[in-house]
C-alpha cells in the first residue's frame, strides 16, 4: 500500500460478528443503480450485444451506448489512484514463477471450499450455474489469467473491460436474487453481499496461497504478499468497499477465519456442485488412469471435514496425494539446480497452465453477458447418492487446512 493511501483510506473496521453483519446488508451501489436502470428501461440485451465488441481497454464506448450504462463505464474506466506499480510487478513475477500451482489452488481448493458455503452454493444453485461448472472455471481462469500479464492495465489489454463487466454481472444476480423471489435476504443476507465479495478475494488470494504451501511450494513473503496485494487490485474494480478489504495477509486471516467459522456447512447443492467440479476435472485430465487423484487432491488440500461435507469420495490414491509435496519438493530442488532447469520448469508449469484454461474455454474467450432474468434453478439431488444425507456435526473452527 502506498504512503497516499494510508493516509487517505478510512480505519480498518475491526472484524468481529457485528462488522461483518454490517457487510452483509451492504451492495454496490454503482453498479446496483446501473443495473436497476438498465432493467427498468429493457435495455440489458442491447447492452450484452453492444459489449461483445467492447473487449480491450483503450476500445471507445459503442456509439449505441444506454445511457444508463455510459456513466458506469466512464467511472470505471481506469485502476485504483493508489496502486503500486512495483507491487504488481512483483506479483506478476510470482505468479510466472507459480502459475501451475496457483491454477491448481484455485480448482482444487479455493472453489470446493466456497462450495462448503450454503450461501454461496444457494446462490450458484440459482443462477443456473450448476449445469455449467466449467464456465465459471474457465471465467475465473481467464481473468485471473489477464490479471497477471505484464500488459495487464495497458491499452489493449483485456483485464479491466472483464472487470467492469464483472462487476455489473454480480449486481445484476443480486437485483433478480434480491427481488425475483428467489432468496430469503431475512436468512442469507442480500445476496453477492460486501461480505460475500470480500471473502471471495481472500478465497481466491489466500486459500491458494494456503493451497501451495500444504503443496509443499517454496515463496518469500514479499512474493505472498504481492499476490494478494494484486488481488486486493481486483477488489478495487469489482466494488468492494475499500475501508472494509484487509490491507495485507494478516488481515486477510482474520477475515477469512472469521467468514469461514460464520458459514462453513453442509448443503446439498454444495454436494452437487463438487460432483460437477470433479467430473469436470476428470475430463480435463487425459486418459482415465489419473482421474481418482482427482478427488484426492481435492480432499487433500480441503481436509476430510470438507471433503465429507461435499461428499468428495474416499480412496486408496488419497496416500499418493499425501506424496504429491515431496515430487513438488524434488523438482523445486532440481529448479534450483540451474538456469536452465528453472527456465525449463517455469515454461512447463506455464505450458500446463495454459493447457489446463484452453481444455477449460475450449479455445473461446468468455464473456460475461448481464442476465435480463434468472432461470428456473435445478434441483440439487446429488447425482452419486440419489439424496443428501448431512454428516455429523464438525468442529466450529473447522476450516481448509
Amino acid at each position: 500500500m502506498t504512503t497516499a493511501e494510508t493516509a487517505s483510506a478510512p480505519p480498518l473496521p475491526r472484524y468481529d460478528a457485528a462488522a461483518l453483519d454490517a457487510l452483509s446488508t451492504q451492495g454496490d451501489p454503482l453498479a446496483d443503480e446501473t443495473v436497476a436502470e438498465l432493467l427498468r428501461r429493457g435495455e440489458v440485451g442491447d447492452l450484452n450485444t453492444l459489449m461483445r465488441f467492447f473487449t480491450t481497454t483503450g476500445d471507445p464506448l459503442p456509439e449505441r451506448l444506454p445511457a444508463s450504462a455510459r456513466g458506469y463505464f466512464e467511472a470505471t474506466a481506469l485502476p485504483p489512484a493508489w496502486i503500486d506499480w512495483d507491487v504488481m510487478e512483483q506479483a506478476r513475477l510470482f505468479f510466472a514463477d507459480n502459475a501451475a500451482h496457483i491454477n491448481t489452488g484455485l480448482s482444487f481448493a479455493a472453489m470446493p471450499v466456497s462450495y462448503a458455503v450454503p450461501r454461496m452454493a444457494r446462490l450458484l444453485s440459482r443462477t443456473h450455474s450448476l449445469a455449467y461448472p466449467s464456465r465459471r472455471m474457465a471465467n475465473t481462469g481467464q481473468f485471473v489469467t489477464y490479471l497477471m500479464r505484464s500488459d495487464s492495465f495497458a491499452e489493449g489489454s483485456a483485464f479491466l473491460p472483464a472487470a467492469q463487466k464483472v462487476r455489473l454481472l454480480h449486481a445484476a444476480v443480486r437485483h433478480h436474487l434480491r427481488h425475483g423471489g428467489h432468496w430469503d435476504v431475512e436468512r442469507d443476507g442480500l445476496p453477492i453481499c460486501q461480505e460475500d465479495l470480500i471473502a471471495g478475494q481472500t478465497f481466491f488470494s489466500l486459500l491458494v496461497l494456503d493451497a501451495m504451501h500444504r503443496l509443499g511450494i517454496h515463496m518469500t513473503e514479499e512474493g505472498a504478499e504481492a499476490y494478494y496485494y494484486a488481488w486486493r487490485v481486483v477488489a478495487a474494480l469489482l466494488g468492494c468497499d475499500m475501508a472494509a478489504v484487509p490491507e495485507n495477509l494478516a488481515e486477510a486471516r482474520a477475515y477469512c477465519d472469521l467468514y469461514l467459522e460464520r458459514h462453513l456447512g453442509p448443503s446439498p447443492e454444495g454436494v452437487v456442485l463438487s460432483s460437477q467440479l470433479l467430473r469436470l476435472y476428470e475430463d480435463v485430465v487425459p486418459g482415465t488412469l489419473f482421474d481418482p487423484m482427482v478427488p484426492a487432491t481435492v480432499r487433500y488440500l480441503v481436509g476430510d471435514t470438507i471433503g465429507d461435507w461435499l461428499e468428495v469420495p474416499r480412496g486408496p490414491w488419497d496416500a499418493a496425494a499425501r506424496a504429491v509435496p515431496v515430487v513438488l519438493g524434488l523438482l523445486e530442488t532440481i529448479e534450483d539446480s540451474s538456469p536452465f532447469a528453472e527456465w525449463a520448469l517455469d515454461k512447463a508449469g506455464s505450458l500446463l497452465a495454459g493447457f489446463e484454461l484452453s481444455a477449460l474455454t475450449r479455445g473461446r474467450v468468455m464473456h460475461h453477458a448481464i442476465p435480463a432474468e434468472l432461470k428456473p434453478e435445478y434441483g440439487v439431488k446429488a447425482p452419486r447418492t440419489g439424496r443428501w444425507v448431512p454428516p455429523a456435526p464438525a468442529p466450529a473452527r473447522a476450516r481448509a487446512r
